[in-house]
């Protein structure tokens, strides 16, 4: 059976952005696009009669879906494009739609200036849930914002793509992270930018007087590792353009600044839970609320 790409859709901007981005994904991919709208009907309160308001909202959310996808089929032709409106509460019902889906896309709320972007609670319920790629696409997002200027310097989808980023932890090279971002660049036929971030070494006044160059040391390590990593993929993917950065620095800050210019950032997310229940991660975590690029986050084990 093809999975479809996957979009949740209510009436926001950013889950209107969500929708146009997840169309142009199903394009290149080849793919259906299932658009999913969840309708959470308002608790009765007691005494009171309240199923022709609630026939009334649905019959007006119904509304959302159907006109969407009636939108995304003129402007992409050939798309295989259905909506469905399901009940429930929202977080469960795109857990669920993510399990048929090829990648669940779901819009993130910009707040601006040096506070970033907003992750709702339904999204990052969902990203720690579920076992497909997740996708969060900004506000305002734009088909001519993953591209680079025009000749004349203008914004353009008609230009090349913007590099896809991945973020790669090389203690923990997981295949499904790897395959996701090359895939992702081949089918962009854009640059691949590999990140790595690692801690550098406190200083030491010994191998200071000594003339010992630690940390180039390291460095030098470093970038070895995520060479022999990456070399593999590079024989799989002969096409694709890939740049290799090893950085000292968190993990975090180091790919947020390599992603200011990103098509797409790859992060992963390890399918763990503790306790408290599923978490995402720290360097994702950042990566989802201060990247403005559309962020794929791939579940591994």
């Amino acid at each position: 059976m093809t999975r479809p790409v996957t979009v949740g859709l209510d009436c926001s901007p950013e889950s209107r952005a969500a929708a146009e981005w997840a169309a142009r994904e199903a394009v290149l991919r080849g793919l259906p696009l299932k658009i999913v709208h969840v309708w959470e009907p308002a608790p009765e309160l007691i005494g009171q009669v309240l199923v022709p308001r609630a026939e009334t909202d649905q019959y007006w959310t119904e509304r959302v879906p159907r006109e969407s996808a009636e939108g995304i089929r003129l402007r992409h032709p050939g798309l295989d494009v259905t909506a469905e409106q399901r009940t429930g509460m929202p977080a469960d019902v795109l857990c669920e739609a993510a399990e048929a889906a090829e990648l669940l896309v779901l819009g993130s709320r910009a707040i601006g200036g040096l506070g970033g972007f907003m992750v709702g609670s339904v999204s990052l319920s969902v990203i720690a849930r579920v076992e497909r790629p997740v996708v969060l696409v900004r506000a305002g997002e734009q088909a001519a914002d993953e591209h680079r200027m025009d000749p004349a310097g203008v914004p353009s989808a008609a230009a090349p793509f913007r590099p896809v980023v991945l973020g790669l932890d090389t203690r923990d090279p997981d295949e499904t992270l790897l395959e996701f971002a090359f895939d992702a660049a081949a089918r962009r036929e854009a640059p691949l930018r590999i990140v790595h971030g690692w801690n550098p070494p406190p200083s030491d006044p010994y191998t200071l007087s000594a003339g010992y160059d630690l940390r180039g040391s390291i460095a030098r390590s470093e970038a070895d590792v995520l060479t022999e990593v990456v070399r593999p993929w590079l024989q799989k993917f002969p096409d694709v353009e890939v740049t290799e950065a090893s950085r000292p620095g968190h993990a975090a800050p180091v790919l947020v600044a390599a992603s200011r210019d990103a098509s797409l950032v790859v992060v992963g997310r390890r399918i763990r839970t503790s306790r408290l229940g599923a978490h995402i991660g720290h360097v994702t975590h950042a990566v989802l609320h201060h990247v403005d690029a559309p962020v794929a986050v791939v579940a591994h084990g």
